[in-house]
């Protein structure tokens, strides 16, 4: 049985001089595997040899999505032969990237996963559904099922969407954690309502929510959370990840933040001129993947901010914790003097019960500044309840964008195109 790695549970010095080991070795292994850093070190006179500690990864530039895009052949550090699985990020914001994985990061992935869902308090012989799609290159679903067969837990792939087969999966096997988005659990829980099922009754003790914020920066349950717990009392885990990082971030049972991975990741919070920012400070996340045999990478910039709290865990482990992620740092809007991120607005809209789909878009006036329109997708329409929503964006944010009703088809067109895994709901239109 996999146990929980005792480096989380040790003093923060020695996290830190048991990250800056794993560091050396990862720098070795770029400099003789890596035709993209081998060329950044050289054209950059950096001696790999000299970086001994974590601040002086300060020291190597940055490496931006964009390269992954131009150059993406050229961070394989494995013959083609030994790799396993070929999957893309899911391109919300800009081209879908390719990754490769061989068979030890697929290992890597698994542990990863098995060792986040020790600490939601899972166990061999607890049942996962899996909520999430595990085909289209989507290395989620896939890194899931990997992770619950480590565990020596049960899974069963359902895949998204498609209400009335979950309930009759759940009725059949009665699983008792859900990995899902976790609107769609209030879409499940709708469904229940309309069609006399008690989904009380079958067991369900949690659910791991992938893909949207349940929580605001203080770690109580936001708007969506709140509603979905308001329905159905059951525990909700939150977990950060990306396909770049080949790790996630996922919440323990003090529900205080996803925690750091020591063995597999090291982070740092960098500000808008690049220097990292001070404890407690929100930055920009950069990420050293640490074990990545085919695609490692170094200081990659995520564009996700965030910070990270230090304090020890009420779990025992002394690893940094992620707070809930404010936005991405290129979809940041200034409207009207307030700096927004997409996140901010879902929040309010998720809370107004007649609004039941809904797009966000900013853009570019005739001034020069941002201008942010929201589509919303209604059954009936108002002036009253155009007021309404405006209203409640001044309530919560203290500006109020342009509101245009659409039918909720029109909107569930937009939001779900076939070539995406994921739902769009923010479209960035400025010049």
């Amino acid at each position: 049985m996999i146990k929980d790695p005792t480096i989380e549970f040790q003093p923060l010095e020695e996290i830190i001089a048991f990250q800056e080991e794993k560091l050396q070795s990862a720098l070795q292994y770029l400099k003789a595997h890596s035709p993209f850093y081998q060329k950044l070190f050289q054209e950059e006179q950096i001696e790999i040899e000299a970086i001994k500690t974590i601040e002086q990864l300060q020291l190597i530039p940055f490496t931006e999505k964009s390269a992954l895009h131009e150059h993406n052949k050229e961070f394989l550090c494995t013959p083609k032969e030994k790799i396993i699985d070929y999957i893309t990020t899911s391109g919300t914001s800009g081209d879908p990237v390719t990754f490769a994985m061989s068979d030890r990061d697929l290992e890597r992935l698994a542990y990863n996963e098995a060792i986040s869902f020790m600490g939601t308090g899972s166990k061999p012989g607890d049942i996962f559904q899996l909520m999430t799609t595990i085909d289209k290159r989507f290395m989620a679903g896939l890194a899931y099922f990997l992770g619950v067969r480590m565990l020596g837990a049960g899974i069963i792939r359902v895949g998204n969407g498609i209400p009335e087969l979950q309930w009759d999966t759940i009725r059949r096997i009665y699983p008792d954690t859900l990995i899902v988005v976790p609107s769609f659990i209030l879409k499940i829980i709708q469904y229940a309502e309309e069609n006399n099922i008690d989904y009380h009754q079958f067991g369900v003790k949690k659910a791991i929510c992938i893909g949207e914020n349940l929580r605001e920066q203080d770690f109580s349950l936001n708007l969506l959370g709140q509603k979905i717990k308001d329905k159905w009392d059951i525990e909700l885990y939150s977990t950060y990840a990306s396909t770049e990082m080949s790790t996630s971030f996922t919440e323990c049972t003090a529900q205080k933040g996803g925690h750091l991975h020591p063995e597999l990741i090291i982070c740092e919070l960098i500000d808008d001129e690049g220097n990292v920012v001070k404890e407690g400070e929100y930055g920009e996340l950069v990420v050293t993947t640490l074990g990545v045999e085919a695609m490692p990478l170094l200081r990659y910039k995520t564009g996700d901010m965030c910070r990270f709290h230090y304090e020890p865990c009420s779990c025992g482990r002394n690893t940094p914790r992620i707070s809930p992620i404010i936005g991405r740092k290129n979809q940041m809007i200034k409207f009207k003097g307030t700096t927004l991120y997409p996140y901010a607005i879902f929040d309010v809209l998720e809370q107004i019960s007649y609004v039941e789909n809904y797009l966000v878009y900013v853009s570019t006036n005739e001034i020069g500044t941002d201008q942010l329109t929201v589509k919303v997708g209604t059954r009936t329409q108002s002036e009253e309840m155009e007021k309404e929503i405006k209203d409640k964006f001044r309530a919560r944010l203290r500006v109020a964008p342009e509101v245009i009703f659409e039918s909720i088809e029109t909107i569930q067109k937009i939001q779900t195109p076939e070539i995406k895994r994921k739902p769009i709901k923010f479209f960035d239109e400025r010049k």
